[in-house]
């Protein structure tokens, strides 16, 4: 509807024009100015009237690229321009609005803003939620976000990594109360309460365990908070770490602090047992020889004769001890060059399996086929074998599997020997012990406890690695030797 102003009508509108701190100018079809506002005159010092747009704007001698006139006659709706040159405030943001005669375009208003702040304000706030976006997308860490009802409002490909979930399952059909176990999602909206952690609102490193896809169960550290709209409460937003490889090198270094005791417990008894063995070694070995000289040069009675057969028997027992103790102490001279691992376990179960406890054990061979050769003493490396073996075939009974496997480490630079049975297992108390010289759970008499005492030391003294598995289904040593290119 046209609107019929009166002339006293028409010089107010005129004035509040004038008026309107904003620049306003009037533009035809053929870029010229018709009209401008006392505003538009102040800032270009100047007549503007019938000075085309770009002429009286940039000084420019044609219509400029991507002009806002000409996109308004096109589309006959308003358009935005980002300039420079409008006024000397820097003032930027113009707005072109259709002016219409008779339903036809036939020129635009030209209304200068100049807001400053709304120069390229939609394209930075593009370029602000796209980096935001690639920020939460190529985050290390699993970053989830999820509305009061447990639905998945972000999932970056970390957290598709720890769960098993794609982007499209999670925001479309995965609720969170499926990646916790039990009731763990109210458990993080408890604690997101609490003050424990951090304050409400907040936590920081708090424990849980999600469930992957799979059924896994993953340990995982959470930095959470709450997202509010004003006071509302509306979502929450988790960041979560991996826990799985820092408890594994955790582990690791556990291992290592023991291996480093046990290394130093095994040297500062070897100096010991060195000494002691080194005092008992003479003295037994007259105790022996004489014994014999008696035995052989004298027509003695029976009763006397078994006294000093059993003089002779606790005497070469003692320097069979003696013997373990300066092994142990690493006192006597080895002969290492390369061996064939395969041929060595072959020789010990050789040597073994026709004794009587081996009757009823069925001895399974998995060894590797072209082993390299290991830089060692193999009489030790027998010692080593058997010893574990003998006492596989005690836990045992006499009955069961026993599995002894070989090849070679992933890195290809050791090899890898594993004797497996199927007894009762290790218990756990007994576990951390088995190691330790003179420790043993053997009736008296049955054992010294120098036995995995020695063959820790001969591995160790060898450049490598043992360690026990247990369970109650039975017990694995696993033996790492390295490879050494002589």
């Amino acid at each position: 509807m046209q609107i019929s102003r009166s002339q006293d009508e028409q010089s107010y509108l005129i004035r509040a024009i004038d008026a309107f701190q904003r620049k306003i100018v009037v533009i035809d079809a053929n870029h010229k100015i018709l009209s401008a506002n006392q505003q538009a005159f102040d800032v270009f010092e100047k007549n503007i009237i019938g000075k085309t747009c770009y002429q009286a704007f940039h000084n420019f001698s044609s219509p400029c690229k991507d002009c806002p006139l000409d996109k308004v006659m096109r589309t006959q709706k308003p358009a935005l321009k980002e300039s420079q040159a409008l006024d000397l405030m820097n003032e930027t943001c113009r707005y072109f609005c259709p002016m219409n005669s008779e339903e036809i375009i036939d020129g635009v208003v030209l209304l200068d803003f100049g807001i400053p702040i709304l120069e390229g304000l939609e394209e930075k706030l593009q370029q602000s939620n796209a980096f935001l976006k690639n920020l939460i997308l190529s985050s290390v860490d699993a970053v989830l976000a999820v509305d009061k009802q447990g639905r998945i409002l972000i999932f970056n490909e970390a957290a598709a990594e720890i769960t098993g979930y794609n982007q499209e399952e999670a925001l479309n059909m995965v609720d969170i109360r499926d990646v916790y176990p039990n009731n763990g999602a109210r458990e993080i909206m408890r604690a997101l309460r609490a003050e424990e952690y951090g304050g409400p609102g907040k936590l920081k490193g708090y424990k849980v365990d999600i469930i992957h896809r799979n059924g896994e169960v993953i340990p995982i550290s959470v930095n959470a908070a709450l997202v509010y709209d004003g006071d509302r409460e509306v979502a929450s937003i988790g960041f979560f770490k991996d826990l799985r490889e820092d408890i594994r090198i955790k582990d690791e270094l556990e291992k290592a602090q023991v291996q480093i005791l046990q290394s130093e417990k095994m040297a500062s008894l070897g100096k010991l047992a060195a000494g002691v063995a080194h005092q008992l070694n003479n003295p037994l070995g007259g105790i022996t020889l004489f014994t014999k000289l008696v035995l052989e040069e004298y027509d003695l009675e029976e009763a006397a004769r078994d006294d000093l057969s059993r003089i002779l028997r606790d005497a070469e027992r003692c320097r069979d001890t003696v013997k373990e103790l300066l092994e142990f102490a690493r006192q006597t001279r080895h002969l290492m060059r390369p061996n064939d691992i395969n041929r060595a376990i072959s020789r010990t179960l050789f040597l073994l399996e026709n004794q009587t406890i081996f009757h009823n054990i069925d001895i399974i061979r998995q060894l590797a086929p072209a082993l390299p050769p290991v830089h060692s003493d193999v009489q030790q490396l027998n010692h080593v074998f058997m010893n574990i073996i003998l006492n596989a075939a005690d836990a045992m009974a006499g009955k069961g599997s026993l599995t002894v496997t070989t090849g070679l480490s992933e890195s290809k630079n050791h090899v890898i020997i594993q004797i497996q049975d199927t007894g009762p297992g290790i218990p756990d108390d007994v576990l951390p012990h088995i190691f330790e010289p003179f420790f043993t759970t053997k009736e008296e008499g049955k054992g010294t406890g120098l036995g995995l005492s020695l063959v820790y030391g001969i591995v160790q003294n060898h450049g490598g690695k043992i360690e026990a598995n247990t369970s109650s289904t039975g017990t694995r040593f696993t033996i790492k030797l390295p490879i050494r290119q002589e």
